[in-house]
């Protein structure tokens, strides 16, 4: 799969992010800071990573900021994304079940190589299914009824 990164400033922790992405078998697609061209505004590059996972031009997201929460939320502006703010393994796997979340948020402040090691196994391994189908169906018809 290709997996959109992206992120508003470097941090150390990106250089272990891309390697374990690549070691679930997976090509990082970078965005923003990942790029290698200094920082970035969190919406923009958030914006940007996310239509690329909304158009199909990557398959899902690792979306970072100092706290995760600003990129998530505009990640989530774009239609056909469901990102979920992550600060450990269980919570993001049942992002994957329960939301059928496309696009993994994570806190730069929080990251750790270890930690990040066990937040995208419990992502690469948990597969959405069927037990969030209906939860992800309303909130199509949510979004639908707010969308201007």
């Amino acid at each position: 799969m290709k997996i959109a990164v992206c992120a508003d400033e470097s941090y150390p922790v990106h250089a272990a992010l891309l390697r374990l992405i690549e070691l679930h078998g997976h090509a990082p697609v970078r965005f923003g800071a990942f790029t290698g061209g200094g920082a970035v505004p969190w919406a923009t590059t958030a914006e940007v990573a996310a239509e690329a996972v909304a158009a199909g031009a990557c398959d899902e997201g690792i979306f970072l900021c100092w706290t995760g929460t600003g990129t998530s939320i505009a990640a989530n502006k774009v239609a056909n994304v469901r990102a979920a703010l992550c600060t450990d393994a269980t919570t993001a796997a049942a992002a994957r079940t329960w939301n059928h979340a496309n696009v993994l948020c994570l806190s730069h402040r929080l990251l750790t190589d270890d930690l990040a090691d066990e937040i995208l196994r419990a992502w690469f391994t948990t597969a959405p299914g069927d037990r969030g189908r209906e939860g992800v169906a309303r909130l199509a018809d949510v979004d639908r009824r707010h969308r201007r």
